[in-house]
C-alpha cells in the first residue's frame, strides 16, 4: 500500500504555515502528521500538493494507492476505517473526503473534489481534523501522548545520569546520545521525550508533556511548561508555555513565548516576548487568509503564529494573536500590527518589502549553518509565495 497525502480546504485555513509545505508535513505532538501515519501503517508516503510545491514534495504513484487527507490526526478508529478501504472507494465524513483508494491509472488523475465513479463509504465517528494553526498548540498535549506511545512501545529508554533531578521517570524516554546535567524534569504531569543527540543544559526546568527533537538544545536555566514541542535542530531558552516549534528554529535567549506555533528556519531575538492573553480577557481574534479578515478563535490564550523563514530582532513585542507570514523580518520598538504579511521588513513604525534577493541571501546562510542546501526548488517556492502574498503588502 502506497500512501499519498492530499490537501483540502485546511491548506488555506492553516496558512501561513502551509505556504511552504503540505498540511501533512506539519508537526503536532512529537511527530509530523505524515510520520504518524507512516509509523502506524509501515507504508511509504508522498504528497499531492499545489503545483509550486510539487517539485519538492512530488507524488509517487504505484499500483495500489491510498490517498489520505493530510489534516487527519490518526487514532485507532480512523486508522482502521482508512486502511480498510477497498479499491475504488472513498471514505467521507459529511461533505469532507477523508481517504480514497485507487489503482495506478486512476490515481494519476485523483482530485478530492471529483468522486465520479467511486463508491462512497460513510465514516461513523468524528475524525480529528487539523483546520486552524491554533489547534496545533491546543491539541498538542493529546497528540504528544499518542506519539509517545507510537515511539516508545516495546522499547527501553536510556538513563540520564544521577546529576539530574527527575520526577515520574517512568514517563521519561531518552534516546541515544542525549546529554543532560543538573536539569530538573517533572514527567508526572505528562510524558517527556528527549530525541537523539539532544541536550539539556544546566539549570533548565521542564514540566511535561514535553518533546525535544533530535540535535536540539534547551539552554541554561530555561523554564518550559508543557505541553511544548521543540522540533529537530532547534535551540530554546527563556520561558516557554504550550508552544510548538516545527524545527530548525532558534529561540535561544530570555523572553516569553506562550500558546504559539513557530515554523522552520525562524529566529526569535533576545528578550522577545509575546502576549498570549488580552488585558480584558476577551476571546482572541487572529487573521484568516481565506476570510481575509480577523476571526474569533474562541480561545482565551493565543499567542504568536509565525511562518517559515521569519525573524525578529531583540526586544520585539508581539501582541496577542499575532500572525506573521513567511520570510518576514520584524524589529524596532513598540507593538507591530497583529497581521504581518509575508516578506515584510520593519515593525511598529511601518513595513517595506523584503526583496527576494535579500531573502534568498539570508535563507542560504541560515540553512547552510545546518548543512542543508538552499537549492533552486527552495528558491522557486519562496518566489511563488512572494508573488502569492503581494496583495497583503500595502
Amino acid at each position: 500500500m502506497n500512501i499519498i497525502f492530499f490537501d483540502d480546504r485546511s491548506r488555506e485555513t492553516l496558512l501561513p504555515l502551509t505556504y511552504t509545505k503540505p498540511v501533512a508535513e506539519l508537526r503536532i505532538g512529537i511527530l509530523k502528521i505524515c510520520e504518524k501515519w507512516g509509523r502506524l501503517t509501515g507504508s511509504p508516503f508522498s504528497f499531492k500538493t499545489p503545483g509550486y510545491l510539487s517539485e519538492k514534495f512530488p507524488a509517487t504513484i504505484s499500483s495500489d494507492n491510498l490517498f489520505i487527507n493530510g489534516a487527519i490526526l490518526p487514532d485507532a478508529e480512523v486508522l482502521e476505517a482508512v486502511t480498510g478501504l477497498e479499491t475504488g472507494c472513498y471514505l467521507h465524513a459529511g461533505q469532507r473526503m477523508l481517504a480514497c483508494r485507487l489503482t495506478g491509472d486512476k490515481a494519476a488523475t485523483f482530485s478530492a473534489s471529483d468522486t465520479n465513479g467511486l463508491s462512497a463509504v460513510s465514516y461513523a465517528g468524528t475524525p480529528k481534523i487539523l483546520d486552524y494553526p491554533w489547534q496545533i498548540f491546543s491539541w498538542n498535549g493529546d497528540a504528544m501522548r499518542h506519539d509517545f506511545e507510537i515511539l516508545t512501545t516495546g522499547r527501553h529508554s536510556l538513563k540520564l545520569n544521577t546529576r539530574n533531578q527527575i520526577l515520574g521517570e517512568e514517563n521519561l524516554f531518552v534516546e541515544e546520545g542525549v546529554r543532560a546535567d543538573f536539569a530538573t524534569i517533572n514527567a508526572t504531569t505528562g510524558p517527556v521525550y528527549l530525541g537523539k543527540d539532544s541536550e539539556l543544559m544546566e539549570g533548565c526546568v521542564i514540566r511535561g508533556p514535553f518533546a525535544l527533537g533530535e540535535h536540539s538544545t534547551v539552554k541554561l536555566s530555561a523554564k518550559i511548561y508543557g505541553p511544548t514541542t521543540i522540533g529537530p535542530h532547534s535551540k530554546v531558552g527563556g520561558e516557554l508555555n504550550n508552544c510548538v516549534i516545527q524545527g530548525y528554529t532558534n529561540k535561544a535567549h530570555d523572553g516569553f513565548l506562550g500558546n504559539s506555533v513557530i515554523g522552520e528556519w525562524c529566529n526569535i531575538g533576545a528578550d522577545t516576548n509575546n502576549s498570549n492573553l488580552k488585558n480584558n480577557y476577551a476571546k482572541v481574534k487572529v487573521w484568516s487568509y481565506p476570510d481575509e479578515k480577523f476571526i474569533n478563535t474562541e480561545l482565551l490564550f493565543c499567542g504568536l503564529i509565525m511562518g517559515d523563514h521569519s525573524k525578529c530582532g531583540i526586544n520585539t513585542m508581539f501582541n496577542t494573536g499575532t500572525v506573521v507570514g513567511v520570510n518576514a523580518n520584524i524589529f524596532g520598538a513598540g507593538f507591530p500590527r497583529t497581521f504581518i504579511p509575508s516578506f515584510s521588513w520593519g515593525g511598529a513604525h511601518g513595513f517595506t518589502t523584503f526583496s527576494l534577493p535579500k531573502a534568498f541571501e539570508v535563507a542560504e546562510q541560515v540553512m547552510g549553518r545546518r548543512n542543508i542546501r538552499f537549492d533552486d526548488a527552495e528558491k522557486r517556492i519562496l518566489t511563488d509565495v512572494f508573488n502569492l502574498t503581494k496583495k497583503y503588502r500595502k
